[in-house]
């Protein structure tokens, strides 16, 4: 049996879109001071415009990808792209959040813990960047699940 993975692009676009406002509001308002600390780096300075584009375009082409292969994977585990009944136990909102806990525990955790074990950040930043990590995920999941 051959499976239809059906991608819908205006969901991967949706959780682009709110993940780049989930980052702007994550590293701005809610945690910015904080994060820029524990970085180490001086909030009286702004950074060159270069720097900022240039930041702003690798982490949308990040969003892409990290929406656009989830969408994949989610579809893969998904029963009907395999032509089989949905599962009545599992309703959307909880497919959405499994596969972002699942996806955040296998791929992401290990990355974040990693990065703490050699590179020492301060388990404030740890929390910050992995909470975030997980947060983008769900807001991914959610778009590809219920659109």
């Amino acid at each position: 049996m051959q499976p239809n993975i059906d991608i819908n692009f205006t969901a991967i676009l949706v959780a682009v879109v709110a993940n780049f406002f989930l980052g702007f509001l994550w590293y701005t308002p809610l945690f910015g001071k904080l994060w820029a600390k524990e970085l180490g780096l001086n909030t009286d300075q702004k950074p060159p415009a270069s720097v900022f584009i240039k930041g702003l375009v690798l982490m949308i082409v990040g969003q892409f990808l990290m929406a656009w292969v989830f969408a994949h994977n989610i579809a893969v585990w998904n029963p009907e792209t395999w032509g089989l009944a949905a599962s009545a136990e599992m309703a959307k909102g909880k497919m959405a959040f499994m596969a972002a806990v699942f996806t955040w525990i296998g791929f992401y955790l290990p990355s974040d813990l990693s990065r703490m074990a050699w590179e020492n950040p301060s388990f404030k930043l740890f929390g910050i960047n992995t909470v975030y990590h997980f947060l983008t995920l769900l807001v991914a999941s959610l778009a590809i699940n219920f659109m």
